[in-house]
């Protein structure tokens, strides 16, 4: 026998242990285990036989554990997580898949959709990685991502059109009763304009009034888009936003249209992945579910 080495007991036995010190009752450990109490039992004994400690008190309701029974049930549930990770490891990681979009489109659009997800493919375990910074595939492990702009966005990379990008104009209904819808630029002056990063308003004023804003509009600037439509169910002011983002505000009653206009502009939402020969086999319906639930949006 090698120096150190040590005999294990039946690793069966260890298992119902294992199961037996989380419950303290023969009745549940079989239950979970799908065997008869009597089949629990005896492994015990068989196990405590091997030891020559007992690991258990016999009470006449239930079990409770040694004191060696709780120092070795630590020991033992601890080895079995570790052979459940090296296990994991070893096998293809197919049914984890990370998707990186802007924090906006992961609160407005992506994470309420989720729930639908989870039941349509319960086997894939889906990672949102929300930056405004541009996600890089293989070194950050990102399978599939949301972009914004005008392709290509990069050798080596597939794209796909996901949701046009169309503008709209949006404000509190409390707000546009108070104030009185803006028909002219005089009348939005009395708004203050929430602006993201993007600063869309001269181009939509320009759509909307076909002239430029005169000086002493109020302005109110976030980084991130949906600040400024959290601003504006708020009643803080007048945002612009993809129509998307704030389709369940405006269906809610959280928001009302300030204008009918809307802009349509060049850059878009779109779906982009890497080229690679081996795809993750979740990447498929992921890729296929998103669009989906792009398309229904559209209808």
């Amino acid at each position: 026998m090698a120096e150190g080495f040590c005999a294990l007991p039946p690793l069966n036995g260890l298992r119902v242990f294992e199961v037996v010190a989380r419950h303290l009752n023969f009745r549940l450990a079989a239950d979970e285990l799908g065997v008869t109490q009597a089949a629990v039992a005896q492994q015990i004994r068989g196990l405590e036989a091997n030891l020559g400690i007992k690991l258990f008190e016999r009470l006449p309701r239930g079990l409770s554990l040694t004191g060696a029974g709780q120092r070795y049930s630590v020991d033992i549930r601890s080895a079995f997580a570790l052979i459940g990770s090296a296990t994991q490891a070893l096998r293809p990681d197919a049914s984890h898949l990370t998707v990186s979009v802007t924090p906006t489109f992961a609160a407005k659009w992506l994470i309420p959709r989720l729930s639908s997800f989870a039941q349509a493919h319960p086997d894939i375990d889906l990672q949102v990685l929300a930056t405004d910074r541009l996600s890089q595939f293989r070194p950050e492990g990102v399978d599939i991502a949301v972009r914004y702009g005008v392709p290509p966005f990069g050798p080596g990379l597939h794209t796909e059109p996901l949701l046009a990008q169309r503008v709209v104009a949006v404000a509190s209904p409390a707000l546009l009763a108070q104030l009185g819808k803006p028909v002219d630029l005089e009348q939005l002056q009395r708004y203050p304009l929430l602006h993201d990063a993007h600063n869309v308003w001269p181009d939509f004023i320009t759509e909307v009034f076909h002239r430029p804003l005169p000086p002493g509009a109020k302005h109110m600037r976030f980084n991130q888009t949906s600040l400024a439509i959290d601003a504006a169910v708020a009643g803080q002011g007048l945002a612009l936003a993809s129509e998307f983002f704030v389709h369940s505000d405006l269906h809610a009653g959280r928001l009302a249209l300030a204008f009918d206009q809307v802009l349509e502009l060049r850059q878009a939402f779109y779906l982009v992945w890497p080229r690679n020969a081996h795809q993750p086999p979740a990447l498929a319906m992921v890729r296929a579910w998103l669009l989906a639930q792009a398309k229904a949006l559209t209808q």
